[in-house]
């Protein structure tokens, strides 16, 4: 049987689930805060005096992510976080997000160990790609830690704003490559190329476009994407991570292809939910659905 978790990201300092309930959550990002959206917070608040606090809060349109934030309280139009050794940019953007999810922690942490533990055997530099790379911190959280680090995503805004990040985390002498490319395009020319990597990070959305137009859905490209990531994986490979946001998905689901693409790989896969505590009474709220190969 598959190893099921549910990975939490305890060592934040800049972020809070502050509470959460009546489909809403109340977070901290840096000293100010947010209510967003939580369709899953099926519970009532636990602190509802706390909510008058919030900064801003996101009002969703009938559109996929689409709508408008309604400002309570000034705020900075950017302002910095820090995790661990890397710091980056955030602000409140079109969409309902702010730059970072917080819940992937767990998956830097994890990849960061391995690039760490591996880098210290090795005298190879080792490759990392990182697909859907949004404003780069899984970037960041592998060349911290040594790895040479292919970033790739459609959106220019997206890779401009990692580049930023790079500077902030003073990583500007860590060899990375930045791409605004379509994924599944990339990856298989990275193919024909014969280009090898060490360890793939894949953050689809549920939907999107590529610079050129390419339409991305995650149910029909997902497939094809895994199984042009197969080939370009090196012959002694680290790492697969696999996370998967707003979707009727289950975990099991995530595994089951991710299974598929690492067959007759040997070492480890697991799967299951990328869930932050709240603070204010200890539930856990679910984020995202997960499946990691490891090859130890």
């Amino acid at each position: 049987m598959p190893e099921i978790k549910l990975l939490t990201s305890p060592n934040w300092v800049d972020y809070e689930l502050v509470d959460c309930g009546n489909g809403l959550k109340l977070e901290r990002f840096g000293q100010y805060r947010f209510i967003r959206p939580e369709v899953q917070a099926l519970w009532k608040p636990a602190s509802p005096n706390q909510w008058g606090a919030a900064h801003a809060q996101f009002e969703p349109t009938g559109e996929e992510s689409g709508g408008h934030w309604i400002i309570k309280k000034k705020y900075p139009e950017q302002w910095e976080m820090q995790y661990q050794k890397i710091n980056f940019s955030v602000m409140t953007t079109h969409g309902r997000h702010l730059g970072v999810f917080p819940e992937c922690a767990a998956h830097w942490d994890w990849m960061g160990k391995i690039i760490k533990e591996n880098k210290s055997q090795s005298e190879k530099d080792l490759q990392v790609l990182n697909l859907f790379g949004y404003t780069g911190l899984a970037t960041l959280a592998c060349a911290s830690q040594g790895a040479k680090v292919t970033h790739v995503d459609a959106s220019r805004k997206s890779v401009a704003w990692a580049r930023s990040n790079q500077t902030l985390s003073g990583l500007d002498e860590n060899h990375i490559r930045w791409i605004v490319d379509d994924a599944v395009k990339f990856v298989e020319r990275e193919g024909r190329r014969g280009v090898k990597y060490d360890g793939l990070v894949l953050d689809p959305p549920k939907f999107g476009r590529g610079p050129k137009g390419e339409i991305w859905d995650v149910y029909k490209s997902l497939p094809t994407l895994l199984s042009a990531c197969r080939k370009i994986l090196s012959d002694t490979p680290l790492f697969v991570v696999l996370t998967i946001y707003a979707v009727k998905l289950s975990a099991l689901h995530a595994l089951a292809a991710l299974g598929e693409m690492t067959e007759n790989m040997g070492g480890r896969v697991e799967c299951g939910e990328l869930v932050t505590e709240e603070k204010s009474a200890g539930r856990l709220l679910s984020q995202a659905v997960f499946a990691r190969w490891s090859s130890y």
